[in-house]
C-alpha cells in the first residue's frame, strides 16, 4: 500500500531508524497501537534484528511516540506542498489536501486511515502519555495549516479555528470513507467547506467551485 502519510518527494534513502519509525506509523494506521507488534514493525522496515533495542531503548512506547509525531510532521509538510499547488486560494488548498487521501483510497483501497486517529481510538483513553503525544502531533499539523490559511488571505485571528475545523472535517470524512468504501465524504467537505474558506478570505480572488482532484 502506498502511504499517504509518507514523506512527499523523498530525496534520500531513509536510515534503518527512520524506516522503523515510518513502518510503525504505517502499521498503526491499519492495526492501531495495540495491534502493532514491535517484531512486525522491524520486519516491515527490513531492519536488522536487534534494531529496536539499539535505536529505541524505551521500547514500544518510545517507538509509538516517535511514529505519531513523525506522522504529524509529514501531514504538516504536505500542507506546504498543497499550498504551493493552490495558488493561495483557500478552497484549492483544501482540495489539494483532501486529494491526497482521495487518490490513495481510489488507488489502494480503504484499509489505511490516519495513524493519529487510529491511536486515539485505540488506547489514548487509558494512557495520558499517549494522549499527550497525539495532541502534540495534531498541534504540529494544525499550526502550519493555520499559517497556510493566513497565506491564503484568511485573517490571523480566524485561521487557527478554521484549521481545526478542516482537520476535524477531514478526519471524520476519512473514517466515513473507510466505513462506506466510498470517497463521497471527502468530496462533500471540499464542496461544502471550500466556499466557506474562500468567504473567510476578504479580498482574495475566488477560484471556480472547488472539487477534489480526480
Amino acid at each position: 500500500m502506498t502511504d499517504v502519510m509518507a514523506e512527499p518527494r523523498q530525496r534520500r534513502e531513509l536510515t534503518p531508524r527512520e524506516r522503523i519509525v515510518r513502518s510503525a506509523s504505517q502499521l498503526i494506521r491499519t492495526k492501531g497501537v495495540s495491534g502493532t507488534g514491535v517484531r512486525e514493525v522491524v520486519a516491515h522496515a527490513g531492519a536488522p534484528r536487534g534494531s529496536l533495542q539499539h535505536y529505541f531503548p524505551g521500547g514500544k512506547d518510545q517507538l509509538v511516540t516517535e511514529a505519531l509525531l513523525w506522522a504529524g510532521g509529514v501531514a504538516a509538510r504536505r500542507v506546504a506542498r498543497a499550498l504551493e499547488r493552490s495558488g493561495a486560494v483557500p478552497s484549492a488548498l483544501l482540495a489539494n489536501i483532501v486529494g491526497d487521501w482521495r487518490d490513495e483510497f481510489g488507488r489502494d483501497g480503504f484499509d489505511g486511515g490516519c495513524p493519529l486517529v487510529a491511536a486515539a481510538a485505540d488506547v489514548a483513553a487509558t494512557s495520558d502519555e499517549l494522549r499527550a503525544t497525539i495532541a502534540r502531533a495534531f498541534d504540529g499539523w494544525q499550526e502550519p495549516l493555520a499559517g497556510a490559511l493566513v497565506e491564503c488571505g484568511i485573517p490571523v485571528g480566524r485561521a487557527p479555528a478554521l484549521a481545526l475545523v478542516v482537520i476535524s472535517a477531514l478526519e471524520g470524512a476519512i473514517l466515513l470513507a473507510r466505513a462506506r468504501c466510498d470517497v463521497a465524504p471527502l468530496d462533500a467537505i471540499v464542496t461544502e467547506l471550500g466556499p466557506m474558506l474562500d468567504a473567510a478570505a476578504p479580498g482574495r480572488r475566488r477560484s471556480r467551485p472547488a472539487t477534489s482532484p480526480q
